[in-house]
């Protein structure tokens, strides 16, 4: 997602959106266990994104 399409997003969005991310995250490193995963970096990425919705989350709630 880009900073922009972030910043779109209203609180609910952003906290159902962090929610599944970080589902998809859990699902990511369990499978990343069992077996390498095709592109490893995706867990990176969606770390970074969890963290980049959380900081607009605050933002918006201050």
């Amino acid at each position: 997602m880009k900073t922009a399409e972030i910043k779109g997003l209203s609180v609910q969005d952003l906290k159902q959106r962090i929610a599944a991310e970080k589902e998809n995250l859990h699902k990511l490193k369990f499978a990343h266990a069992i077996s390498p995963i095709e592109n490893p970096m995706k867990i990176s990425h969606t770390r970074k994104l969890i963290a980049q919705l959380s900081t607009e989350l605050t933002a918006k709630s201050k």
